[in-house]
Formats: structure tokens, C-alpha cells, sequence
């Protein structure tokens, strides 16, 4: 029974990953929570197996988004190798470190991008790229440094922080920026389930069905972005956000633990 309780978090997962990202608000907790007691307690396994489901959605967001939303390649991809290669460090790395002293920091930062973009009406509404393409190529590869380490090291809120920084340095509109940070997106969860999988840290019983209901939510995802455009993606992204800002917030006042 549990299994079709993950399956439709899944589904919900890919749904809100593939229009602003945030997908793991919802499913990573759902594994915690439904998964049984001796496997749950296992953190690195869950996010393997959360990893692997989330890539299958990206994945298909990816492919929905190329076909339909012209995608700005020659900065998207360094920026995704950066990306991928990063992200493995970042989860090397937190094996030596207490991640839980990152999130008031990251609720800050949060709060900075909720505050923003709600008050800047006209953020993400119109496609205008600010950047040379000789600067738009290191800006996006700086990008994919950064944000991979993260994801790889940390990982709450990656698509959202990569669809702010897409819009609010780069110039890109939401339906633009949804675009390119899935597919940055999909080379960190790529690396990340990668470096699960030859760990031995992913349970293929729970992740291949959810896998596929993430990809069911990702195709229902893109269309809305694709059919409904910035003004839906906007209020979608600032929901999302606002909901990462109460995860986050009861964690840092309640001590509560994560990745």
C-alpha cells in the first residue's frame, strides 16, 4: 500500500518539479515518512532512491521543453557538463560535513527570492537575454559550478534557485528559464544517481514505479507551463517557494534534520 501512496507523490513531484522546481518538497519527505522504519532510517538510500525517480521525470521534462521552447544550447550545456561534474563533488563532499547548519542560510535566501519576485511584477515576464554570448557561456557555467556543488551537497529548492538566477541575472522570461534549468537540473541528478547507484544506495523496487509516475507528472507539468505561460509559471513559482520557506523554517526553529 505504501508503494501506491509514493506513486502518487511521485506523480505530484514531477508535476510541480517540471514547472518550477521543488519537486523533492514533496516526494523526498513522502519516502521518509512511507518507506519502511529500517529502510527509512537509511539517508542515503532514500536519496538514491529519491534521485533516481526524480531523474526520470527531469528527463522527460527535458525532452518536452527542447521540443517546444527554444533552448539557448551553447550556454545551456557547459553549463550542464559544469553542472554534473560538480554535483558529484558536492556529494562527495557532504560526507565530512553537518549540512543542517546550512539552512538558515538557505531560508534567508529564500525569503530574498520569494520577497523579489513578488515585488518586481514584470520579473520573468518578457524574454530579454542581458548577456553577450561569450558572457552568457562563463556566466552559465559559473552557474552550473555553483548550483551543482549544491545540489550534489545540499539539494532542497536546486530547479527553483536555478529558474531565479535564469531569470533575474540572465534575462530569461519563466517559461525560458523553467526550460534551460531542467535540463542543468537533469545533469545533477544524473551525477547524483550515478554516484547512488555504484553505492549501492537505491531501492529499484520503490524508485522504477515512482520513476514512472514522476515522468506521468513531468508531461503534465510542461504542458501546463507550455499551454499557460509566465503568469501561471510566476504564481506557481512564488506558491512553491513560499512552501520551501515554511519546510525550511520549521526545520531551523524546530531542529528538525535533513540532508
Amino acid at each position: 500500500m505504501e508503494l501506491v501512496w509514493l506513486c502518487g507523490f511521485a506523480f505530484l513531484a514531477g508535476l510541480v518539479d517540471s514547472l518550477v522546481g521543488g519537486g523533492g518538497l514533496i516526494q523526498l519527505p513522502a519516502l521518509f515518512v512511507l518507506l519502511p522504519k529500517d529502510v527509512a532510517t537509511q539517508v542515503a538510500t532514500v536519496f538514491g532512491t529519491n534521485k533516481l525517480s526524480s531523474l526520470c521525470g527531469t528527463t522527460i521534462a527535458v525532452v518536452q521543453y527542447a521540443r517546444r521552447v527554444p533552448i539557448r544550447w551553447a550556454t545551456i550545456l557547459p553549463a550542464t557538463i559544469a553542472a554534473f561534474i560538480f554535483s558529484f563533488l558536492g556529494a562527495r563532499a557532504v560526507t565530512g560535513f553537518k549540512t543542517d547548519a546550512f539552512k538558515p542560510v538557505i531560508l534567508v535566501l529564500l525569503m530574498a527570492v520569494a520577497l523579489y519576485t513578488y515585488w518586481n511584477k514584470n520579473l520573468g515576464g518578457e524574454h530579454r537575454p542581458k548577456f553577450s554570448a561569450n558572457r552568457e557561456l562563463l556566466w552559465g557555467v559559473l552557474t552550473g559550478m555553483v548550483i551543482g556543488f549544491y545540489d550534489g551537497f545540499f539539494g532542497p529548492g536546486t530547479g527553483s534557485f536555478l529558474i531565479f538566477i535564469f531569470i533575474g541575472w540572465f534575462g530569461l522570461d519563466f517559461l525560458n528559464a523553467s526550460a534551460s534549468a531542467k535540463v542543468v537540473n537533469f545533469a545533477t541528478n544524473l551525477s547524483a544517481v550515478l554516484y547512488f547507484a555504484a553505492t549501492d544506495h537505491i531501492l529499484y523496487a520503490y524508485a522504477l514505479p515512482m520513476g514512472a509516475c514522476n515522468v506521468l507528472g513531468s508531461l503534465v507539468g510542461t504542458r501546463l507551463a507550455i499551454l499557460k505561460g509566465n503568469r501561471f509559471i510566476r504564481w506557481f513559482f512564488l506558491f512553491v517557494v513560499g512552501a520551501m520557506i515554511m519546510r525550511f523554517g520549521w526545520e531551523v526553529l524546530s531542529g528538525g534534520v535533513g540532508k
